[in-house]
């Protein structure tokens, strides 16, 4: 069977890639089955950059090659172009983007260095899988060097509208560099629409119902595949000692109060100043919540280095406690913000012992949270899931409580119909939830990926 080799920002943990979650349970458990590389940055930064020596470490058939950036690609590459330009454009916030010419060129020589250093490394049978926002031109510049190997991409957060993509200077280079790629793979049905739309609308592009995109004599394969958790392995989380002393606390102030939680890094496509404002308005629209009902919040920091970041947990602090100010009782604080990780087993407990699931990002390529909340449920009692319109993971998850986060009295009356959602609703609700959960899992989503790939290169090819 041929190598997998695999592309992404950062690379690993192995061992330890249940409790980092997300795609590194992915990859670790492809890579597991099918052996190969896993290639990136190391997270450090060094005088040396890109030119110095590759770190290779083993874990039984994973390779994982990594190199070092130097603080001037750091700078332009990943705080710069990533994270300030294309981040907010991809998310739909033209008005907190920031362009300049020397970011962009750091991008692309980054990607450039990136894919020289891999290129070498590479067999004829190895199959190609690159991930996300950062390397979007990677395999075009893999291609330039003569890389004839079967290469994917798939992007991790949204594929904006052309309407919002063509706010990025020289977006028809970047854009059209992905047309490298053999299969490029997105989150939902409505973002692999939007770049379909944008190659036919600025490229004259043609495309079939099928996915594939033809645009200059070059044809990919365009489709969603929506990124799914380990279901089976977060269920046993919730249910394992430490989750149940979470839980166990987190009810320690009333079994009769109704525990509402949102777990999300601090971000401003998270929408937590409007999901705050809607928990808010809860307690002033439906009085009888007061006293009752209360919000934990779990919010890590995110890019500390980024101003935005900074103020959006300032404001956080400052709405809860205004919010806590007006409604807190002696015994009962309507919202409690936590700004540190929790372990993946204490999450699971607290998602148990938590009436209400709150996912409400203004805009979300998937959202694997809202995911593992239905697969911690206790399936007699289960909780319910509000979830916003804007998460991926809505296309699938429609028998949760859909909402318009922007919309603070319409997400507030979301909340109210979980809290008071009878049981055999919520059991129904619950069961419709899981069984999307359990089908388009973890596995489901690299392995339908990767048949696609192979399918696609050997037409092409």
């Amino acid at each position: 069977m041929s190598r997998l080799v695999v592309v992404s920002n950062r690379v690993g943990p192995v061992r330890e890639s249940a409790k980092a979650g997300g795609l590194a349970v992915a990859i670790v458990d492809a890579l597991r089955n099918e052996g190969g590389i896993w290639f990136g940055w190391s997270g450090e930064i060094s005088p040396e950059g890109t030119h110095a020596n590759l770190q290779t470490e083993e874990a039984g058939r994973i390779s994982m090659v990594t190199l070092d950036m130097d603080q001037a690609d750091y700078d332009a590459f990943y705080a710069g172009f990533s994270n300030r330009t294309l981040w907010p454009i991809f998310h739909y916030r033209l008005d907190l983007a920031e362009y300049d010419r020397e970011t962009e060129r750091g991008y692309w020589n980054v990607n450039e260095r990136f894919a020289a250093r891999l290129f070498p490394l590479l067999k004829d049978d190895d199959v190609v899988w690159v991930h996300d926002y950062h390397f979007l031109a990677m395999g075009s510049k893999l291609r330039s060097m003569g890389a004839r190997q079967p290469i994917g991409f798939f992007l991790h957060i949204p594929f904006p509208v052309p309407e919002i993509i063509a706010a990025l200077p020289n977006h028809g280079a970047l854009i059209h560099a992905m047309l490298a790629y053999d299969v490029i793979g997105f989150q939902t049905k409505r973002d692999a629409r939007a770049f379909i739309r944008y190659f036919v609308e600025e490229f004259d592009g043609v495309a079939t119902e099928d996915g594939l995109l033809t645009v200059q004599g070059r044809t990919v394969k365009v489709g969603a595949f929506p990124i799914g958790i380990d279901a089976e392995a977060f269920r046993s989380f919730s249910v394992s000692p430490d989750a149940h002393r979470q839980g166990k606390r987190l009810k320690a102030s009333g079994e009769d109060r109704c525990h509402v939680i949102g777990v999300d890094r601090i971000d401003y496509t998270k929408g937590l100043a409007e999901r705050f404002h809607a928990f808010s308005r809860l307690l002033e629209n439906y009085p009888e919540n007061r006293n009752h009902v209360s919000l934990l919040q779990v919010a890590p920091a995110s890019r500390g280095d980024v101003d935005a970041y900074v103020d959006i947990r300032e404001e956080l602090e400052r709405i809860t406690g205004n919010v806590n100010g007006r409604f807190s009782d002696l015994d009962w604080t309507p919202i409690r913000l936590i700004t540190r990780p929790l372990k993946r087993r204490s999450l699971a407990g607290l998602y148990r012992a938590s009436k209400v699931g709150l996912v409400t990002p203004l805009r979300d390529g998937m959202n694997l949270v809202a995911k593992e909340y239905v697969a911690a449920q206790a399936e007699d009692d289960p909780g319910v899931l509000v979830l916003s319109r804007f998460a991926g993971a809505a296309e699938a998850l429609d028998a949760a409580v859909i909402v318009n986060p922007y919309d603070i009295d319409e997400a507030a009356e979301g909340i109210q119909r979980a809290v008071g959602m009878p049981l055999d609703e919520r059991q129904d609700r619950w069961h419709r939830l899981f069984d999307k959960v359990q089908s388009e899992d973890i596995r489901a989503w690299y392995t339908s990926f990767l048949k696609a790939l192979r399918e696609t290169a050997r037409r092409s090819h």
